[in-house]
């Protein structure tokens, strides 16, 4: 034992696991009166908002919810969703935020997969949430928010989210987990094949990219943030947990609307926001259509396919600072981010958008970012075209998949996370996509799996042979586009093929666009992607 090691380990009074848990009791103590929460006529100070938080742990602990169990929690951005996101795990639970936009079926699933003992339902989605508690084989506690503005104060059948609260104590004890490594979420990917996977967090992962966001988009104290971002996406990229350090104001929107997102921006004061670029292109779109702009500089990170440099030109005379960044369900939402530099400010705006294009560097918190031969696992040249895949190291890396050694053993093949993403590495050290290794599609923030999608397509009686691209789309960023084969004699419509994924699909994930005729395949019959690609980008 060397010198620095007798006598001096690890003591209650030197090492505290890390959990962004540990942001909000600071917040509530340091600026109690300050804004946390906003939604419609109603605010919630910090203090307030930390009692709510308290109340529910203590309600979850009081029905026998604690370390290891699942609550899932399906409900668009209102308070509850960011209640939920502290008052969870501070009962020892981890939290399950499902996509709102899913099929009762893909909900069902993911109750099952993460065998949940509570589910908390808004209740704009209790048939949905109710339909898919049917289908589970898992039988959670249906807890019901019941929104009094939109139920006009009516009684609600079931349990509902208050009540549940008012089991709790507001000054009841709670703690941080024992361990850092604890898991404090499940966020299910999309996936390519066949059901999605289930992706753990840790408190520690959880804390770091949380001070990550706050450190690498320069986040001042007290900022007004929108919740134009889904906090079922990545737990809303760590920034509940940011927003609560910073001791910023969270303005909820339950839906995304881009007359109500200008609204809110002029009345409420909105510094920062989040989301995909379809939205970023709905809110520039709704300002130059009215002949106005934001009447200051409002900063937005954007993630998802990169926005054409059309819409980052036009959003940028509007009033909107543009970061774009870059990651993965796996590594905790963002992970990469387009630093910018201030000689870069000389620059027209075409120029500036192709750079900002990119999807940059590592962050801070994150320890490796490269672009690497998947078979040598060697780094590839930064010339800006060598393509290789990027991969990632660190401690903002989730702690693998739910239930799936093989899947996490693959993931971390070599010592990195694979995203399965293609690009190259600039001279710079800037890396830029390219194309994506599993086929998936962003479309308006949302992945979509083509190969789900063609499973549903082969199914279609007309269909021969199917493949789905993504294809370029000013509003959403990208589309499904879907090329078909039919089988000989056989008749159909685009409309006819649209209608029948939508019948069999979340409506989101369905073909926006059709094409018939003979695909181009190997001398082995595999269809070539890359030549349909190429075509639904019209080249």
């Amino acid at each position: 034992m060397g010198k620095y090691d007798a006598h001096l380990g690890k003591h209650a009074a030197n090492y505290v696991p890390l959990s962004p848990l540990s942001f909000i009791q600071r917040t509530a103590e340091v600026f109690p009166d300050r804004p946390a929460i906003r939604f419609g006529d109603e605010t919630r100070s910090w203090a307030s908002t930390y009692e709510r938080c308290v109340r529910l742990a203590d309600a979850l602990r009081k029905r026998g919810i604690g370390r290891g169990d699942t609550v899932a929690v399906l409900c668009p951005n209102t308070p509850a969703a960011v209640e939920v996101s502290f008052g969870v795990p501070m009962s020892g639970a981890v939290l399950n935020m499902i996509n709102t936009r899913l099929d009762a079926a893909s909900i069902a699933f993911m109750l099952d997969h993460g065998e949940a003992k509570v589910f908390i339902v808004d209740d704009g989605l209790l048939e949905l949430g109710r339909s898919a508690a049917a289908l589970a084989g898992v039988t959670p506690l249906l807890v019901h928010i019941a929104d009094p503005a939109r139920t006009g104060g009516a009684p609600s059948a079931g349990l509902t989210y208050e009540e549940l609260l008012h089991e709790g104590a507001p000054g009841a004890a709670w703690s941080l987990p024992n361990d850092e490594w604890d898991a404090i979420s499940l966020n299910y990917t999309s996936g390519t094949t066949g059901n999605p996977k289930g992706v753990v967090y840790h408190h520690r992962g959880a804390y770091l990219n949380a001070l990550g966001n706050a450190l690498e988009w320069a986040l001042p104290a007290h900022p007004v943030y929108l919740w134009t971002l889904p906090l079922f996406h990545c737990n809303g990229w760590c920034f509940p947990w940011t927003i609560a350090a910073v001791a910023g104001t969270n303005v909820c929107l339950r839906t995304i609307d881009a007359a109500e997102i200008l609204r809110l921006i002029a009345e409420e004061g909105v510094t920062h926001m989040c989301g995909a670029p379809i939205v970023l292109n709905m809110v520039t779109t709704e300002a130059e259509r009215r002949g106005v702009g934001l009447g200051r500089t409002v900063d937005m990170m954007t993630a998802g396919a990169a926005p054409p440099a059309a819409v980052l030109e036009r959003s940028a005379r509007v009033g909107f600072r543009v970061t774009h960044s870059y990651g993965l369900t796996e590594v905790y939402g963002p992970n990469t981010i387009c630093a910018w530099h201030s000689e870069w400010d000389g620059l027209s705006l075409a120029e500036q958008a192709v750079l900002k294009a990119r999807q940059g560097v590592r962050y801070s918190v994150q320890e490796e970012l490269s672009v690497r031969d998947p078979e040598t696992m060697e780094p590839v040249p930064a010339d800006g075209e060598t393509i290789g895949e990027v991969m990632m190291r660190g401690n903002i890396v989730m702690k693998g998949y739910l239930k799936s050694a093989a899947a996490t053993d693959a993931a971390f093949f070599g010592g990195h996370f694979h995203t399965g993403d293609l690009a190259v590495m600039h001279p710079d050290g800037y890396i830029e996509i390219r194309d994506r290794s599993k086929d998936i599609i962003i479309s308006g923030g949302e992945n979509i799996s083509s190969i789900e999608v063609e499973g549903v397509l082969y199914r279609h009686p007309a269909v021969a042979a199917a493949a789905v691209v993504a294809k370029p789309d000013d509003h959403w960023g990208e589309i499904p586009c879907a090329f078909l084969e039919l089988r000989p004699g056989a008749l159909t419509t685009e409309e006819e093929i649209m209608a029948f994924c939508r019948d069999h699909l979340a409506h989101f994930k369905a073909p926006r666009a059709v094409v018939f005729g003979e695909l181009p395949k190997t001398s082995t019959g595999k269809i070539q992607k890359f030549v349909l690609r190429a075509r639904a980008r019209g080249q």
